[in-house]
Parts: C-alpha cells; sequence; structure tokens
C-alpha cells in the first residue's frame, strides 16, 4: 500500500513540474513572440493613422478608434508604388521563369548525363558558391553598363537567371531518382527532355516548388543590384521604390503614409511564406536526404 502511495506521489510530481515546465516554456516563447511581432504591429497601427492624429501624439498610442486606408491610396497615387509594383512582379516572374528553366536542366545535366570531366566541373562550379556575390557585381554593372542594359528589364534579371545554390539543391535530388528509370525509359525510346519532363520534375515537385517560392521571395527583397543597374525612379523595384519615397522627403514629412508603403511591400511576401512554409521546408529537406 506504501508502495502504491509512493508511485502515486512521483506520478503526481512528475506532472506538477512538467506542466511548470511548459508553463515556462511557452511563457517564454509568448513573450518572444510579442518582442518580435511588436515592430510589424506598431508600423501596421501607424500606416492607418492620420497625418494629423499621428503628429499630435504626445504619448504614443498602441491603438486607434479611428483606422484609416487613406494612407495606402495615397502611396500608390501620390507616391507611384503602384510602379514599383509592376516593375517587381515583371522582374519576378520573368526572373523565375528563367533561372527555373536554366536550374532544372543543369540539374538533369549533372544528375543524369555522362560527359566527360563532369565531375570536375560540378566541384568547380560548387566552388563558386566561396566567391561572394560582391566580387562580382562590380564586373556584373559593366557588362550590363557596356551593352547599354542599364534601366532596362533585360539588364535586371540576366545576372539573376542562375543559382549554384538551387542547382545543387535539385542535381541532389535528381539523384535520388533510381537509374532504372531511366533505363527503362531509354529502352522505350523515350528522349531525355521527354524523361525529364514526365518522369523527373514531376518526383521532384516539392523541391522545385521550394525553389520558385525561394526565388519569388530573394526577387521581390532585391536591392543591392536593382539600385546599381537602375537610376531611372521609372524603373525602381519596390526595394528602391521605398528609399526614393523616403528620400523624395513624402515619406519624411507623412511618417503614416511611409509605414503604408512599407506594410504593402511586406504583405505579399509574409502571405506567400504563411501559404508555402510547410512545402519550403519539406522541400529543403527532401533535396537534402539521400537514399
Amino acid at each position: 500500500m506504501s508502495n502504491v502511495m509512493d508511485f502515486d506521489r512521483i506520478e503526481k510530481r512528475a506532472k506538477r513540474t512538467a506542466l511548470l515546465r511548459n508553463i515556462v516554456i511557452y511563457g517564454l516563447l509568448g513573450l518572444w513572440a510579442v518582442i518580435v511581432l511588436f515592430p510589424f504591429y506598431w508600423m501596421l497601427l501607424t500606416s492607418v493613422k492620420t497625418q494629423g492624429a499621428y503628429a499630435s501624439e504626445i504619448v504614443p498610442q498602441l491603438f486607434t478608434l479611428s483606422p484609416t486606408a487613406e494612407n495606402y491610396l495615397n502611396v500608390f497615387t501620390e507616391a507611384d508604388l503602384g510602379r514599383y509594383f509592376f516593375n517587381t512582379i515583371v522582374f519576378t516572374v520573368l526572373t523565375t521563369v528563367a533561372m527555373l528553366a536554366v536550374t532544372v536542366l543543369a540539374a538533369f545535366a549533372f544528375a543524369r548525363l555522362d560527359f566527360p570531366g563532369k565531375n570536375a566541373a560540378f566541384v568547380l562550379f560548387l566552388a563558386l558558391m566561396m566567391i561572394p556575390g560582391e566580387l562580382v557585381i562590380i564586373t556584373n554593372f559593366v557588362t550590363m553598363k557596356t551593352a547599354g542594359l542599364d534601366n532596362t528589364f533585360l539588364g535586371l534579371i540576366l545576372p539573376s537567371v542562375s543559382s549554384v545554390f538551387y542547382i545543387y539543391l535539385l542535381k541532389e535530388n535528381f539523384a535520388q531518382i533510381p537509374d532504372e528509370l531511366y533505363y527503362a525509359a531509354k529502352v522505350d525510346a523515350t528522349s531525355d527532355l521527354k524523361y525529364l519532363g514526365k518522369v523527373m520534375v514531376p518526383i521532384c515537385r516539392p523541391t522545385i516548388v521550394t525553389i520558385l517560392i525561394l526565388k519569388v521571395i530573394e526577387c521581390w527583397n532585391s536591392y543591392v543590384w536593382p539600385r546599381l543597374i537602375t537610376d531611372d525612379p521609372k524603373m525602381f523595384l519596390v526595394s528602391g521604390g521605398i528609399q526614393n519615397i523616403r528620400e523624395s522627403g513624402y515619406g519624411r514629412d507623412n511618417i503614416p503614409a511611409m509605414m503604408a508603403a512599407v506594410v504593402a511591400v511586406s504583405v505579399p511576401l509574409i502571405l506567400l511564406f504563411l501559404i508555402f512554409h510547410k512545402k519550403i521546408m519539406a522541400g529543403v529537406a527532401r533535396g537534402g536526404v539521400k537514399g
């Protein structure tokens, strides 16, 4: 009887300890979430205040009873944010499509085709990952400037149509497909491109979707190269457009409108990540596992 009571006492103590541990852990996680999300909340809150209401606040208010969407309308009409969005969408779509084509074909060549020096070429190709992008950006700029491609979509897109990391990720994924499928396709007189489109791409769709999403995020956030190759405001992307709005004085004089522009630029990527975050993690994990 005593042993049973001791066991019950130990079990209850263990449950209390586990409960206390969970309370501490989730409390700290909740506090960290508040700290991380508060800047975005403040940005969103400021964006729905009128300029007069914001300027009249001696002590910053953590909520507003009269939100307005006027700032969002103003930045799209008065600050030309709509043009920046259009440029970014065109740049993102064209760059992503071109990069995906290059990545799929290059990964297929390294994973499935046999040609002299393939392994050495792949090692040298991977070595490019060790070179910082800042070392080649000036060379790219001089090349595009000499070719007269500054302030053009072609000049924006060309340096971004290949990625060593994405090719490596997809190549490793392609390499997991059994060789027997390829040999069986060859027996049926299937061409390499048809085998790629009918077999490899469908099997590796999660990784391809992951690459596509990551490239869209990369293009949307691109700042250094677009700012370097474009000095015409009509060709600015949203990253450069936000800076231009601030430097022009409009964003400095009207902080709520500036915050509205930042929120408008941030929301598409946040929604994209929230919708596809599981696919992104699954695709990266799938690409990094062999066997």
